[in-house]
């Protein structure tokens, strides 16, 4: 059963995942985070189609929010962090994503669902998946939950940095805010606020027909609350919620001091009962009117007033004044951010001249690092920590930097030296040979392993599917070396997975030869399979990479950086090399030219 305990939630570490983007929503929550004191933001994740990341300002400065096509392409080490959802995606698709949260995130807690027109069967289903699942929502159409100081869940409160300050949602109080309206909610706390008081929470029901949080729960969620002294509620004619209330108040269930105001009275000039904004708020009898259960709330001792203008009285007569702390010079400056034209994750000029790499000084990173490990860690955009990792990029780098004048690559480059041009263009005229039959089966021969492993099929069903499609399976095959004269430098490079404990790349990768080979001797792992096996396996192994980030890796072409990078110095050295020979302009003679006649259109 779901339980909304303010204290909880109070004493919690919020971890936000945004199901669906709205910019405005999520900047604001980042605006709170940053006014109430945290040093990062409390959206760790967005889950939508289309870019990898989303900008997003954190005080003065940019910051980024990966974005992940589903809930389940998290990466574990942050679902497993994730408390709280925020569900932004339209209301016929909230059902499947709010469940793949429920499901698919451990530490879930809670839940804001912010769409209109949820389906009510959607609905329903929803509150029964997260009532088993001990998950309290709010919603549909809900505007979200505020706890001043620790969580903004949604645009409660409203999304521009001075609203959020103008309603004292960065000092701690003693009044809960409980509407249906998300409007109204926002209006209210600002009332709370401008009456010289603080809220110790709020949160919006939605105006759904059947909200997934109930007046009821909300109301027992503030007796329960030790830092909240009073209840302000704002309700609307329709349903039967404020006779429930009553009954709570009148039993002893509910003993905090309630203000109430129930909108519609105006129905009443109307021969037959009108439908107002939400879809519970049409009196379908006399005892749905906003009237009668106005007067219900009021014989059972609560402070319910006839007109807004006595509510706003009774709002100002509550105990418990407060004084907010002066955020001013903090909004003037983040009035004057500005986001930058591109953005870099992996170094920035600090001001002065000094550059940073990785978040370190360049000196220092030159200092205290491999060639190796820098390159590295700068491909994967972060510092990695494996000695193993370091050492086999190191052995690549070196192993890969030339493989004779014969090779497409660096003959481009030598005929382009040859022809009187300078070193980037030689260079560049190498590097653009590198492809699927040369140099580039490093990454093809990656995203060939990962399917085996990832999907569970066997080296012989992919070498039968393979066979079947006429597919070369690349990473397989050597023009030279056989399975009885196998090539030495795949045999240097195997050592480095000699210390793992799973090996689950390379084991695939040598299950694949055992099936190969059986058909041809000569169709051996080669270095470019065995380079991505072994890639995959350190950083799946000694760097902690999922099968998700493996994949997004392979997506960029990643796994034939390195190739690039170390061949880049043969193709140099070519260069230099013909230039110093000056051997002039390369030119084929006729007798190397096979002349071909066109094919008989007969």
């Amino acid at each position: 059963m779901s339980t909304l305990n303010i204290s909880a939630l109070r004493a919690l570490d919020p971890k936000i995942v945004a199901l669906g983007s709205s910019k405005g929503i999520i900047q604001s929550i980042l605006d709170f985070d940053f006014l109430a004191g945290r040093t990062a933001p409390s959206v760790v994740a967005i889950v939508a189609t289309g870019r990898k990341s989303e900008r997003y300002f954190f005080g003065e400065n940019e910051v980024t929010i990966p974005v992940y096509s589903a809930v389940g392409r998290l990466p574990t080490s942050l679902s497993e962090q994730v408390n709280l959802f925020l569900n932004l995606s339209s209301g016929r698709r909230v059902l499947a994503s709010s469940k793949q949260a429920i499901e698919a995130l451990p530490a879930l807690v809670g839940g804001v669902v912010f769409a209109e027109g949820l389906p009510e069967k959607h609905a329903l289903e929803l509150a029964e998946t997260a009532n088993a699942a001990g998950v309290w929502l709010a919603g549909g159409a809900s505007v979200g939950i505020v706890v001043p100081g620790v969580v903004k869940l949604g645009p409660i409160g409203g999304v521009q940095a001075p609203q959020l300050v103008n309603s004292k949602l960065f000092t701690s109080g003693s009044v809960a805010v409980v509407s249906s309206s998300g409007g109204m909610v926002s209006e209210i706390i600002r009332l709370v606020a401008t009456t010289g008081h603080a809220l110790s929470f709020s949160l919006a029901l939605g105006g759904e027909r059947f909200p997934m949080s109930s007046p009821q729960e909300v109301f027992a969620a503030a007796e329960a609350d030790p830092a909240t002294t009073s209840i302000v509620y704002f309700g609307e004619l329709g349903g039967r919620d404020e006779y429930e209330l009553a009954e709570m108040i009148s039993s002893g269930a509910v003993t905090k001091p309630v203000v109430a105001y129930i909108a519609g009275t105006v129905a009443e000039l109307f021969e037959t009962p009108p439908q107002f904004g939400h879809a519970k708020a049409m009196a379908a009898s006399v005892d749905e009117s906003a009237r009668a259960k106005s007067d219900a709330l009021r014989a059972a001792g609560a402070k319910s007033a006839t007109t807004f203008a006595e509510f706003a009285q009774y709002v100002a007569e509550l105990p418990g004044a407060v004084e907010a702390a002066d955020l001013a010079p903090v909004i003037k400056a983040m009035s004057a951010r500005k986001a930058g034209l591109i953005a870099s994750s992996i170094s920035h000029d600090m001001g002065d001249g000094e550059v940073q790499v990785l978040d370190q000084s360049l000196l220092d990173l030159a200092d205290n690092n491999s060639f190796a490990k820098i390159v590295i860690s700068m491909f994967l955009g972060k510092q990695v920590h494996s000695a193993e990792l370091e050492a086999f990029v190191d052995y690549v780098l070196k192993l890969l930097v030339d493989h004779g004048p014969y090779v497409s690559g660096a003959v481009n480059t030598i005929v382009t030296a040859r022809a009187g041009r300078d070193l980037v263009s030689s260079l560049a005229a190498g590097l653009l040979t590198i492809g699927p039959r040369f140099g580039g089966a490093v990454n093809q021969a990656a995203l060939t392993w990962l399917e085996g492993v990832s999907t569970g099929v066997s080296p012989t069903a992919l070498v039968e599917a393979y066979a079947a499609d006429k597919r070369y399976i690349l990473g397989i095959g050597h023009k030279k070396y056989r399975i009885d004269s196998p090539d030495p430098r795949v045999a240097k490079l195997l050592t480095f997975v000699d210390g793992l404990e799973q090996a689950k790349f390379t084991k695939f990768a040598l299950g694949v030869e055992a099936e190969t080979t059986r058909k041809k001797g000569n169709l051996i792992l080669n270095v470019d399979g065995a380079m991505a096996a072994i890639l995959l396996d350190l950083l799946a192994e000694k760097e902690g990479y999922s099968i998700e980030q493996l994949e997004a890796l392979a997506a960029t072409e990643f796994f034939n950086s390195l190739f690039i990078l170390s061949r880049s110095v043969g193709f140099m050295a070519h260069y230099f090399d013909q230039v110093r020979l000056d051997e002039g302009l390369f030119r084929l003679s006729p007798a190397h030219v096979t002349h071909i006649r066109p094919a008989s259109e007969d």
